[in-house]
């Protein structure tokens, strides 16, 4: 009975808080909560009656959580929904790689199911004795958070509670404070600050020591290093109290000073046997050239370091010390700074003593003696990890990679069986392949995916010859024309690369010898599990349409041929009649301008009239010559030929042309030479025609084994399809032409998009007529000179 009433005891107390913040949010339920908070109280009073609690008890609640509901509700009565808390976070010292508050933030959420928003500021405790410093600090923070509301404002350590206590009402005056970190002797002799509550922690520095002790037991003094701010000074007291304990042991060398040479240089007398304490914080307004981490690396290579802070020295070189658990500090400050938030006044909580525990905290990398000596409950950081924790990944990996073999051996012998079933269908189907194939007037032949023949049909054995196993494997090259057997290798290698249809012309050896051209057309086979069977192709006998084609464009040249022979006939005579003739002119009307002595100015003014309208008359007849047929295209090469022209023809239209060559032979055979300049001719006027800009590029290259020739513009643009259906006369010639040569023409256009007239020609066709074009070009120059 007495357990129950304790139960409903704290119930009660439960309920009434919970009727406090109902209050505080929601005002306008206050008379209803006076009279619950009056049947509160008569509970209270009967709370020895079993009685009272087993007929009020059930309705009290009911009543409770419908008011609780009613007021907590963001629609009740037009209340609002609760507003957003502030809190401010106040470390005492300004060396943020020890004072993160990531860890305490996520407490606070994990506890608070309220939106938090956070302010941290650092401060330099060991600058609090002066004045000016505090006052300046404090005017800081006031013009900071002057516009904030700041629920809680929580403190690490004591200097930072000193001194929000000391400044609160001028820096935030009204909000509550919670403190963390401070060590129980701080306060335990005074009492509590109005509105300020929190949580003390236990600094074991007798653990620290006697952690030390245990390590090192041959130690025979303790040199406490450390600095001469209030705060140092409290906790050099601290620990000379400690050391009394140990002095029949040890004898205590005190090093006071800042983090400098000097204190090194103190440190570095100190005898072999010597354990040092180290409690020299980081300050971020000081950077001497030496700082306080370098002083700790540079004591832990000669000596044992130990920190009743642990955090001072941990990764510095330093062996660590015992500290409180943070996880536990964090989590205890999460529960105060709650009832703060949910309104519970600072009063009300009590301050919680001594209840987070201790443990010590070493760096295994100067650890010197085995694990086993630490004290039960130790922790050790930056221990280097076991081969299963450093391999682990590789050896799951490995062992994930045994069990997918496995499984894969299994499922590939499986498969084998699936497969020798698909073969059995796939030779019934292949039989009945062959009787179709032989049986077709085309010329089919197989290979595998190595390029070696499998099948040859009837035909095509019969085109061959007598021989039923001529063809087969790589005996079917032997057949071909030798011009051809490199060109036809590389297209089925790359259609055995790329597994894509292709198709060739090539000349294939008859029974009689006679060599025919053969049009053949192949796609791949592929096997049922999608690898690649090989390659099937048809061919067909296209000797009489080549011929036909031949026949065509030897007329088509000799018309062409014609044509240019009657453009040079009429070239030659502009330009060693007319234009000599012009230009005899022109001096002469020049000569008669100079020795006019005393002639009027306007029969002077006529006569340069007359000798610019001469030289404009040479000009044009010159460039209608070249246009005709170009002199630098038969001396110069088609190169000088080709810039020459865009020369002229950028002056005469008023328009740009960028001219760009690389790579060019010098010379070229005479029929490609004016293959290359006849388009380029034409390009530039259709371009100037038809394509509305000014601007003009001609590219001529040698890539790849071919002579490559750009024109192009970036103008209106026009229909390619469209263009071809109706035939322009252009186009048309300059297709002719390139064909002519063996090369390659191809038009890129869009409307809106401009002009992109490609030619390629073989440098293997064009060398075919070498020697040819050498003999001609000899005769040329013969004959100029």
């Amino acid at each position: 009975m007495g357990a129950t009433n304790s139960v409903r005891a704290m119930l009660t107390m439960r309920a009434t808080r919970a009727i406090a913040i109902v209050c505080n949010e929601a005002q306008m339920l206050g008379a209803t909560t006076e009279i619950m908070m009056k049947h509160i109280r008569l509970a209270e009073k009967h709370s020895r009656s079993g009685w009272f609690y087993r007929r009020s008890l059930p309705r009290l609640w009911f009543t409770l959580l419908a008011i609780a509901a009613i007021a907590l509700s963001p629609h009740a009565f037009g209340a609002e929904p609760l507003k957003t808390k502030n809190i401010l976070i106040l470390y005492s010292f300004s060396d943020r790689s020890i004072f993160d508050p990531a860890n305490l933030k996520t407490a606070l959420r994990a506890q608070i199911r309220l939106d938090l928003n956070f302010y941290v500021e650092y401060m330099e405790a060991q600058r609090f004795e002066d004045e000016a410093y505090r006052v300046s600090l404090a005017e800081t923070l006031r013009l900071a958070y002057r516009g904030e509301r700041l629920d809680p404002v929580i403190v690490e350590s004591y200097p930072a509670l000193r001194f929000v206590v000391q400044y609160r009402d001028r820096i935030f005056p009204g909000a509550p404070i919670l403190f963390k970190g401070v060590h129980s002797g701080r306060i335990n002799a005074q009492k509590m600050w109005p509105g300020v509550t929190g949580a003390t922690v236990p600094v074991d520095i007798q653990g620290t020591i006697n952690l030390a002790l245990r390590l090192h037991s041959n130690t025979n003094a303790v040199a406490v290093v450390t600095n001469k701010s209030g705060f140092e000074w409290y906790w050099l007291a601290a620990v000379h109290s400690e050391l009394l304990r140990h002095q029949d042991e040890v004898r205590e060398i005190d090093i006071v000073g800042p983090a400098d040479q000097q204190l090194l240089e103190k440190v570095a007398g100190l005898r072999p046997r010597t354990v040092v304490l180290f409690q020299l914080a980081l300050q971020d307004s000081r950077h001497p050239a030496m700082g306080v981490s370098d002083i700790v690396a540079a004591i832990g290579q000669r000596l044992p370091i130990y920190c009743i802070f642990p955090a001072l020295c941990l990764n510095h070189w330093g062996i660590g010390g015992v500290a409180q658990d943070d996880g536990e500090e964090n989590a205890l400050t999460a529960k105060l700074a709650a009832r703060l938030l949910y309104g519970e006044p600072p009063g009300n909580i009590p301050v919680v003593h001594g209840t987070v525990t201790n443990h010590a905290l070493v760096d295994w990398r100067q650890l010197r003696i085995p694990e086993a000596a630490l004290p039960q409950g130790s922790i050790v950081l930056y221990r280097e990890p076991t081969a299963w924790e450093r391999d682990r990944k590789y050896i799951v990996a490995a062992i994930v990679l045994i069990v997918g073999q496995s499984l894969l051996i299994i499922g590939l012998l499986w498969q084998r069986a699936r497969n020798r079933k698909a073969e059995s269908v796939l030779r019934e189907s292949e039989k009945r392949f062959r009787v179709l194939a032989d049986s077709t007037p085309s010329l089919i032949w197989m290979c595998d995916q190595r390029g070696k023949i499998t099948y040859l049909n009837d035909r095509r054995l019969a085109f061959t010859g007598p021989d039923p196993q001529a063809g087969y494997g790589d005996t079917w090259t032997a057949y071909l024309h030798p011009d051809d057997l490199e060109r036809v290798l590389e297209a089925l290698s790359e259609a055995l690369k790329v597994r894509e249809p292709f198709s060739m012309e090539y000349r294939l050896r008859r029974g009689d010898g006679v060599y025919r051209w053969m049009f053949d057309v192949a796609s791949p086979r592929m096997n049922g599990d999608e690898s690649l069977a090989g390659f099937i192709g048809s061919a067909i006998d296209i000797t009489d349409q080549k011929l036909a084609h031949e026949a065509l464009e030897k007329v088509s040249g000799q018309l062409i041929e014609a044509q240019e022979n009657e453009r040079s006939r009429i070239a030659r005579d502009l330009h060693d009649d007319i234009c000599q003739r012009l230009a005899v002119l022109s001096m002469e009307l020049e000569q008669a301008n100079r020795t006019a002595d005393g002639s009027p100015v306007a029969t002077q003014q006529r006569m340069q009239e007359i000798r610019r309208y001469c030289s404009e008359i040479a000009d044009d007849v010159q460039s209608l010559s070249h246009q005709l047929h170009s002199s630098k295209l038969d001396y110069l090469g088609i190169v000088a030929a080709i810039k020459g022209f865009c020369k002229e023809f950028a002056r005469q239209h008023g328009v740009v042309i960028d001219f760009e060559e690389d790579r060019v032979p010098p010379r070229l055979p005479k029929d490609v030479s004016l293959c290359l300049f006849r388009v380029t001719q034409e390009g530039l006027h259709n371009a100037v025609k038809y394509s509305g800009t000014s601007q003009f590029a001609v590219a001529i290259k040698g890539i790849a084994g071919e002579i490559e020739l750009v024109v192009r513009d970036s103008g209106a643009g026009f229909d390619v399809e469209e263009a071809k259906r109706n035939r322009g006369l252009g186009l048309v010639s300059m297709q002719e032409r390139v064909h002519l040569v063996h090369g390659r023409f191809s038009v890129e256009s869009k409307p809106g998009m401009g002009t992109r007239i490609v030619v390629a020609v073989p440098v293997v066709i064009a060398n075919q007529s070498s020697a040819a074009a050498r003999r001609e070009r000899a005769e040329a120059v013969t004959g100029v000179v």
